[in-house]
């Protein structure tokens, strides 16, 4: 996909927002030691996390060949 190629500071702004909000809910709900709803916060902050590796990682993705 080109977008991500093409628009370098929205990605990097996309990326670092990502990164400070999954960093922010890793560590808040770390903090909520005994309940479960830090554990639930914990894996959204996760998911953020990946969510800006992959991003990070989109343009330098090959193109997908067909298999004939």
């Amino acid at each position: 996909m080109e977008f991500w190629k093409e628009h370098t500071k929205l990605r990097m702004l996309i990326i670092a927002i990502l990164f400070v909000a999954g960093l922010a809910a890793v560590i808040g709900g770390w903090r909520m030691t005994g309940k479960i709803t830090g554990l639930g916060i914990m894996i959204v902050g996760t998911g953020l996390l990946v969510a800006a590796i992959w991003i990070y990682n989109k343009p330098f993705e090959r193109p997908h060949r067909k298999k004939t």
